[in-house]
């Protein structure tokens, strides 16, 4: 079986899990009903899956799930409702017009308010159907807004709001299958809910807590915010846990309890034994789902301590070689070899265009000269130039143009074995680069095998806030740039902001390629500018053939110490700020894949005291010529928030440039009172 069969198979199969996972979505989230026998779940997300195959398989499940858990009267508005999804999709696909998360949200919800109202008119009671018809359409249009990230096409990363509303809607689907008067659906959602409050903190299980509750209060039809009271109060409790499972299962029960007290209902009771049932749940979840945090004894000796510190890095190495050397493989096209018929059609192109001949030649005669230049070749690439005796007695007697044309192919001849020597000497060079990596990396992995096997949790780092930001160019479903923030072992945090070449998702894959292998460099314990010059020659390699660059910016900070330094590879100038003093910093090294030669980032060091700001943008927020208007804003803010200073400088940007590339945005703030994190 040839490369291109195994490629073929490989998407026809990625192609046919796509469609499968559609397919059982639709069909699942038809059973989460609301009351008036909706299923807004389900019509969202045929809207978000879109037009073609998929779409069609989303479309075939909420046809199924119409079958099995709706009503025929309930069921022939739905799947109106669901073919013009599909059909506007449909008919606009390829186009821009429904492919934005908004717009798609606001269809689903339009279509759904168009084809439901019809119905509702034509009840008994209109006026007592308007109310549950208008819910859903809410609902139809949130579905909408989350599933559209997470049904988009080769996205690296699924959005965790998304994750969660998805969660939450299956799980209402359950809400019916009961032992005794506990509902499991309802148990799990507590369980989903406690472990979002736990991972994401006190806002964010709040918001959580608040919107399932109300989701779950319509669809069991409560007739207040029985649930939202109780899961909002539980989720803003148990967020304030600081991460610690048992005080967080203890704080949501608390909070549950004391929503319930006033509360005069029979669902109140269930209600606190399905978050009783979540939280015992939630305690017996794996540590390693709570991002594998646990408690490891410091060894007898220092030297088993240092052999398992020395193991870890070894191998966090050896990784990162290997990711390095499978992604030199990833993206870039076969090599392959130019025809030589280019130097005959080029040489042709100049001598025989204007030539008396040339129809005699090209068209009466076609067959004869194809046939004398045939038989030419490989004279030609033997000796290196043309000569009048290459070619046969017919030929070269009825040119009239011999010695032009012999001049025109030796020009081009030798270009053409300039460009296959460039070739096969660039193929060798990556064939060569590609082993001495996945050499190391063996090496590395094996030095590492008989070291110990734990490591020891570093102490804890001096307390830094950052806010980030980005915004696709006008026209752009995704951002070319990326922005990573992450801290080592060693206590170092490390600021990543990436630009690829154009934009679209051509532009993101690079420069998320970028940041990821640089990330895997920098914990596994490598030097920064160590880390970017090995990357910057493995990136020329492949971006010799592919054409592609990426831009890196990279800011790394002690921050107990304020020790502070800049790494730029073509990147946009940063700037530092304390009170209103702005410092501008900036490189003049290439970007990443551009030079083939060794290379060094420009690289600037300075001390950041505590109350100050480091910002990193790139290049689609501020034209680095003209960018006193930036100074001017971060001299004149006076707010602590990174994120909230993030989201200005991005609006301030679609004003003054109007969004002509992708924005990407990072800020990093030392807080004034410097403590320890907890």
């Amino acid at each position: 079986m040839g490369h291109g069969q195994i490629i073929l198979g490989q998407e026809q199969r990625r192609r046919l899990l796509a469609m499968g996972i559609r397919f059982f979505l639709a069909a699942a989230l038809t059973a989460s009903g609301t009351p008036g026998g909706y299923a807004p779940f389900a019509l969202g997300c045929v809207a978000a899956a879109g037009g073609g195959p998929l779409g069609a398989a989303a479309l075939a499940g909420t046809g199924l799930g119409a079958v099995l858990f709706l009503r025929f009267s309930r069921a022939l508005p739905h799947m109106a409702a669901a073919v013009l999804l599909f059909t506007a999709a449909q008919a606009f696909r390829g186009s821009r017009l429904l492919t934005k998360r908004r717009t798609v949200a606001l269809t689903a919800a339009g279509i759904f308010l168009a084809v439901g109202s019809i119905y509702v008119i034509q009840s008994l009671s209109p006026l007592d159907n308007a109310s549950p018809c208008a819910a859903a359409a809410v609902l139809t249009g949130l579905s909408a807004w989350y599933f559209h990230p997470l049904l988009e096409q080769e996205r690296e990363r699924l959005e965790p709001d998304g994750l969660l509303f998805l969660g939450a809607a299956l799980l209402l689907a359950l809400a019916d299958v009961t032992v005794g008067e506990l509902s499991l659906g309802r148990a799990f959602l507590s369980l989903l809910l406690l472990y979002t409050a736990c991972q994401r903190g006190g806002a964010a299980g709040a918001a959580a807590g608040l919107g399932i509750g109300l989701m779950t209060d319509f669809c069991t039809g409560s007739g207040g915010v029985l649930f939202g009271g109780a899961y909002g109060l539980g989720g803003l409790l148990a967020g304030q846990s600081g991460g610690r499972r048992s005080r967080a299962a203890l704080w949501y029960l608390a909070g549950v309890f004391t929503a319930l007290l006033p509360v005069k209902n029979q669902l109140a009771v269930p209600l606190l034994l399905e978050a009783a049932f979540g939280t015992g749940v939630f305690l017996m979840l794996p540590g390693r789902l709570f991002d594998g945090k646990r408690v490891l004894h410091a060894p007898a000796a220092d030297s088993g301590s240092g052999r398992e510190r020395l193991r870890a890095q070894l191998n966090r190495t050896a990784a990162a070689l290997r990711d390095l050397y499978d992604s030199m493989g990833r993206g870039t096209p076969p090599s392959t070899e130019e025809n030589p018929a280019v130097v005959f059609d080029r040489a042709a192109e100049k001598v025989c265009r204007g030539c008396a001949l040339c129809d005699l030649c090209w068209q009466r005669e076609y067959t004869g000269t194809f046939n004398a230049l045939n038989d030419a070749t490989p004279y030609l690439l033997e000796r290196g130039r043309a000569m009048a005796k290459d070619f046969p007695s017919y030929f070269a007697d009825r040119c009239i143009h011999l010695q032009d044309l012999l001049a025109a192919i030796n020009g081009e001849l030798s270009a053409f074995l300039l460009r296959r020597q460039y070739r096969r000497q660039l193929e060798e060079t990556r064939r060569s680069a590609q082993g001495q990596y996945a050499q190391l990396s063996d090496l590395l992995s094996a030095t590492a095998a008989g070291l110990g096997e734990a490591v020891p949790a570093s102490a804890p780092a001096a307390e830094s806030r950052i806010g980030a930001a980005l915004r696709p160019k006008e026209g752009e479903n995704v951002c070319g740039d990326t922005v990573m923030s992450f801290r080592t072992d060693g206590g170092l945090l490390c600021l990543l902001l990436a630009d690829g070449m154009g934009s679209g998702e051509g532009a993101r894959k690079e420069s998320a390629l970028t940041c990821r292998l640089l990330r895997q460099f920098l914990e596994a314990g490598i030097e920064p500018e160590a880390a970017l010059k090995t990357l910057n020659a493995a990136m020329a390699l492949r971006g010799a053939e592919t054409g592609s660059f990426t831009t890196v910016d990279l800011i790394t900070c002690r921050t107990e110490t304020g020790e502070t330094a800049f790494y730029k590879f073509g990147a946009a100038p940063s700037y530092v700020k304390k009170g209103g003093t702005v410092r501008r910093i900036t490189g003049g090294t290439l970007p990443v894949g551009l030079r083939g030669t060794p290379s060094s980032p420009d690289v600037t060091r300075a001390t950041l005291a505590p109350g100050s700001f480091a910002v990193m943008v790139s290049d689609g927020v501020a034209d680095p010529g003209r960018d006193e208007w930036l100074q001017d804003l971060l001299a004149g803010w006076e707010g602590e928030d990174p994120q909230e200073l993030a989201g200005l400088i991005l609006r301030e940007s679609i004003r003054r440039e109007g969004l002509q590339d992708d924005c990407g945005i990072q800020v990093l703030y030392l807080p004034k009172t410097n403590g320890k994190s907890v």
